[in-house]
C-alpha cells in the first residue's frame, strides 16, 4: 500500500538525512502509530495520505484525555513534521495539523542534586559488592561519578568505549543525539575510579559484540538504561533521598554546579552537546538566589 511505503520512507529519512537517534526515530513512528491505530478502532478508512484535519482534531481530543500537555504537544509537532515531509514527497498538498495549535505549557525546570546529594548517594554504594565473581560496586561508582563530572545522558554512559578514553589529554569522547561526537573534559578523579573498574574488567568474559563498551554487566554484556535506573533507585531508597531522580537528574546537576560556580553558558552548552544555547539556557532559571548574588557582587549599581 502506497501510505505504508510513505511511512518506512520517512523513517529512512529522519536516520539519513535528520540524522536522528534510534530512540528519536522511534519516537516519531510512534505518534504515527497511535493515529493508525485511532483510524483502525473507530473504522475510520482514511490513511495518512488521505486523511483530513477534522479526523486529526477528533484524534487529538482523544488522546488528550489520557496524557499531560507536555505530551500532547510533542505528538502534535511530531505528527505535524511527517505530513509536512508528506507534502515535500507530493503524497499530499496540504498539512491537516497545520491550524490545531500545541497546548500552551510552562517550561519545565530540571531536577538537580545537591553536591551533598551526590556525595550521599556514590558513598552509599558498596564498594564490596560482588555477583559472580565481579565486583560490580566498583563499577557503579565510577558510572556515577561519569554521569556528573562529564554531563552524559543514560544513553551515551552505556555507549562509551574504551577506545573513546583519551586520560593523558584530559577528555572522552561522546557520541550525542544524532551520531555528533564532542570532547568532554573529565577530572583525575574520575579517571582514577574509570581505571580500576578498567583492571576489574579484564577478568570478565566479554562478550564479542561489547569488547570495546566500557561499563559491562557480569555477564561481559552492554548496560541496559533500565539497568542505570535500578542502580540509582536503590541508592536513593538505601539514603533516604526524599527525590524522584534518574540517570538525567546527574547531567542537571552537572550543568547547575557548573553555572553556580562561574562557567559561561557557551561552554556548558559545548560540553552537554546542545546544538541550540536555547536549550542550554534554561539553566539560567534553576537557581534564581545564585543569579541575585551574581548581580549583587559585580554588578556597578548594585
Amino acid at each position: 500500500m502506497k501510505w505504508k511505503h510513505a511511512i518506512a520512507d520517512y523513517k529512512h529519512y529522519l536516520q539519513i538525512e535528520r540524522g536522528l537517534s534510534k530512540n528519536s526515530i522511534e519516537n516519531y513512528c510512534y505518534d504515527i502509530k497511535k493515529l493508525l491505530a485511532y483510524l483502525e478502532e473507530n473504522t475510520i478508512k482514511e490513511t495518512p495520505l488521505t486523511i483530513d484535519k477534522n479526523v486529526v482534531k477528533d484524534f487529538i481530543y482523544h488522546v488528550s484525555k489520557s496524557i499531560n500537555p507536555r505530551s500532547q504537544a510533542r505528538l502534535i509537532s511530531g505528527l505535524r513534521n511527517f505530513f509536512d515531509y508528506l507534502i515535500f514527497e507530493n503524497h499530499r498538498t496540504t498539512n491537516p495539523l497545520e491550524l490545531i495549535e500545541s497546548p500552551r505549557i510552562g517550561r519545565k525546570l530540571p531536577d538537580t542534586l545537591s553536591i551533598e546529594d551526590i556525595d550521599r548517594l556514590i558513598s552509599a554504594i558498596d564498594l564490596s559488592y560482588q555477583y559472580n565473581g565481579v565486583n560490580l560496586g566498583e563499577r557503579n561508582r565510577a558510572i556515577l561519578e561519569t554521569l556528573y563530572s562529564c554531563g552524559l545522558r543514560v544513553s551515551e554512559l552505556i555507549e562509551l568505549k574504551i577506545s573513546d578514553l583519551f586520560f593523558e589529554e584530559g577528555f572522552i569522547k561522546v557520541t550525542g543525539k544524532g551520531d555528533k561526537q564532542r570532547f568532554v573534559p573529565i577530572g583525575v578523579s574520575t579517571i582514577n575510579l574509570i581505571n580500576i573498574w578498567i583492571s576489574i574488567r579484564t577478568h570478565i568474559d566479554v562478550q564479542p559484540n561489547s569488547k570495546d563498551i566500557l561499563f559491562l554487566n557480569f555477564k561481559g554484556k552492554k548496560l541496559t538504561r533500565a539497568m542505570i535506573f535500578t542502580i540509582i533507585k536503590k541508592l536513593v531508597d538505601a539514603i533516604g533521598l526524599k527525590k524522584s531522580i534518574s540517570p538525567h537528574t546527574f547531567r542537571h546537576s552537572f550543568a547547575t554546579h557548573l553555572l553556580e560556580n562561574g562557567a559561561d553558558l557557551r561552554s556548558i552548552q559545548m560540553m552537554l552537546g546542545h546544538e541550540s544555547i536555547t536549550t542550554t539556557e534554561i539553566y539560567m532559571h534553576v537557581d534564581r538566589s545564585h543569579l541575585s548574588e551574581v548581580l549583587n557582587k559585580f554588578h556597578p549599581r548594585k
